[in-house]
């Protein structure tokens, strides 16, 4: 079932404004309602499945623009590693090695927790308080 003309305008006007009361109130006539009830009206639209699907729909080629791939910032990484040692910054191609590394899984940081002297952690056991 297609949305009606209104609420197309108002799908329109959230994705321009990120506002759901300044669409609601640009797509139907909010005259003679209080604030209260224009933000009760965008949120009821809201949750209208019809309405969130078409604003899926609209955001799509925003969110899909948007995404970072992995090979994106591998590439990034390399060329930022290159560079640097292209101007003999040893420690700045490093990194940014390493942390082509870490964005590719092959480096994986481990982090034990551990006592004093490397022993167990303490736990103390706090009792709840019961009654007033």
């Amino acid at each position: 079932m297609a949305l009606t003309i209104k609420q197309e305008k108002f799908c329109q006007e959230l994705i321009t404004t990120g506002n759901a009361s300044a669409a609601y109130r640009e797509a139907y006539n909010t005259e003679k309602m209080k604030p209260e009830s224009v933000n009760r009206s965008a949120k009821q639209l809201l949750d209208n499945t019809k309405i969130a699907t078409r604003l899926q729909e609209l955001r799509a080629p925003a969110v899909e623009k948007a995404q970072l791939t992995l090979e994106q910032h591998l590439n990034d990484l390399k060329r930022l590693r290159d560079k640097a040692e292209m101007q003999d910054r040893y420690g700045d191609a490093i990194r940014a090695e390493v942390a082509r590394g870490k964005a590719a899984g092959l480096h994986i940081e481990k982090h034990e927790l551990g006592g004093v002297g490397g022993g167990p952690i303490g736990v103390i056991v706090v009792p709840a308080k019961t009654g007033n």
